[in-house]
């Protein structure tokens, strides 16, 4: 029997799953970590507490599922994408907290790379939009503002990464020996990387002032990158698979080929479309992305991001304090029939995709004197329905405008899908089924997959899909009338977080 061994660095969280050959979890083991809001707008984690509760985690998985490390075929990693560290080659130490993903501090300099026209020349090579979420403004940040950074950049002294390099760099070595590289789909994320002909753009590297020397190497998402350091687990294992979360979730999901989507609830939402081996031009507020690359041929995607999904329930939790724990959230959602017109649309980082405004601050609309706080979790709850329905109705509106046809089955994974109210409101809302699979840690499962594929465990992609397993369906049960009113009154509450 074959086991790989899954590390899922997260926003919140990092977790280790072992799966066996046939895809099933056979043991898993999470730790979460320290969130910093150093200043509004600023989210920052430490780099050293996310290796460690990593690294922890790995063993401790191991060791629930009573295997010895050597029966570990492969490592895959897969992580919170967009998030920026740089740090000392030859010390391994950080030389700044992690800027996370959700971080809005650069959006000034955003801004001024879009009056100076750079946004065409940003969406033609990456697909991407000019926005403070991608690397590339996190990475000239640090450079501007940790001392003599950017001189030692150039002098080849410091390592940027993505948390999928950060992992790579510290099980290999470490200190002046570890491997500096990351995946096509993580590159993809950077703002920097020439997605549409493969490497890393010189014109947008000098638009930004950074030093090439500061860039890992790119290779394809099922691939040896590496071998871990034999202290760590006892025996040298290969890490033979990353790629960022989302994409590997899609991989999971067996979205192999064009037209396949899912959607994961996590901290945030993500919608991703498979598009095949062509980079495609959203009009309507997406962005292109690559997708999992098996082999050298490339393949991509249309992705919406929602940046506060399955957030809001920790701030239920941890801001307002209506629930003492996250599981609790769906029972006190149900002790209403409904909202009560309460709206809630939790902008706490500005609102991504398909709206695209990093300005927009959160909002509680629609209150009267007789709204509770379960109205306000309901309501809560119902906004990551929302986002994501408004994020398949930009993904339509693009598929119809390339000659395809409107998505029949959204799959979904992440922690927040086991909700069923969630996802009864989803398909409600989308007015297809939304079917979630057996195993919904897809994103580990894919990363597995993907170290599976590139250590020679699996034959190919049809091994693979002959494995993926639904576990319900949810039947949209709203008349599209109902579903169109409520959108509507989304989308006024929406406005109203933008109002000038």
């Amino acid at each position: 029997m074959s086991y790989l061994l899954a590390l899922d660095q997260g926003t919140s969280s990092s977790r280790s799953i072992v799966f066996d050959r046939a895809g099933r979890i056979v043991a898993q083991a999470q730790r979460e970590f320290a969130q910093h809001y150093p200043q509004p707008g600023w989210v920052e984690h430490d780099p050293m507490e996310i290796w460690q509760t990593q690294l922890a985690t790995a063993r401790e998985a191991l060791a629930a599922a009573g295997l010895a490390a050597r029966e570990i075929t492969a490592i895959g990693i897969t992580n919170q994408r967009e998030t920026t560290l740089i740090w000392e080659r030859a010390t391994g130490r950080p030389v700044a907290p992690a800027i996370v993903w959700q971080d809005r501090r650069t959006e000034p300099l955003c801004a001024a790379l879009r009056e100076r026209g750079l946004g065409e020349v940003v969406a033609e090579a990456t697909g991407l939009v000019i926005d403070p979420y991608f690397s590339a403004t996190k990475i000239a940040w640090l450079l501007d503002h940790m001392p003599g950074a950017r001189a030692r950049a150039e002098r080849g002294e410091l390592a940027f990464g993505t948390v999928d390099s950060w992992l790579l760099w510290q099980l290999t070595g470490g200190a002046g020996r570890g491997v500096h590289a990351t995946d096509v789909s993580n590159a993809s994320r950077t703002m920097l990387y020439d997605t549409r002909r493969g490497g890393w753009s010189a014109t947008l590297l000098g638009a930004l002032d950074i030093p090439a020397a500061l860039l890992p190497a790119v290779q394809p998402s099922a691939s040896r990158f590496g071998t871990t350091e034999a202290a760590l687990f006892g025996v040298p294992l290969p890490v033979c698979g990353i790629a960022g979360d989302q994409q590997a979730a899609l991989f999971g999901q067996a979205g192999f080929g064009p037209g396949l989507a899912k959607n994961t609830y996590g901290t945030g939402c993500f919608l991703l479309m498979h598009t095949g081996a062509t980079l495609q031009r959203s009009a309507h507020g997406l962005i292109g992305t690559a997708a999992a690359q098996v082999g050298g041929v490339p393949q991509y995607a249309l992705e919406g991001s929602v940046f506060i999904g399955g957030a809001v329930v920790q701030w239920l939790r941890d801001g307002l304090h209506a629930i003492r724990g996250s599981a609790e959230v769906q029972a006190l959602a149900e002790s209403v029939p409904d909202a009560g017109g309460v709206v809630v649309v939790p902008a706490f980082a500005g609102l991504g995709a398909p709206y695209w405004r990093p300005d927009a601050r959160g909002a509680i609309v629609g209150l009267t004197r007789g709204s509770t706080i379960a109205h306000i979790a309901r309501a809560a709850l119902e906004s990551i329905a929302f986002q994501s329905a408004a994020l398949l109705g930009a993904m339509n509106a693009d598929a119809g405008a390339a000659g395809g046809t409107p998505l029949a089955e959204l799959r979904v994974d992440g922690g927040a899908c086991v909700n069923d109210l969630l996802m009864q409101q989803q398909a409600d809302l989308l007015g297809i089924p939304v079917v979630r699979p057996r195993v919904v840690e897809t994103t580990a499962l894919g990363a597995a997959y993907l170290a599976g594929l590139g250590a020679g465990v699996y034959a190919g992609l049809d091994e693979l899909a002959a494995q993926w397993r639904a576990e319900r369906v949810f039947e949209p049960a709203w008349p599209r009338e109902r579903a169109a009113e409520a959108m509507a009154a989304w989308e006024r509450a929406v406005r109203q977080t933008t109002a000038a």
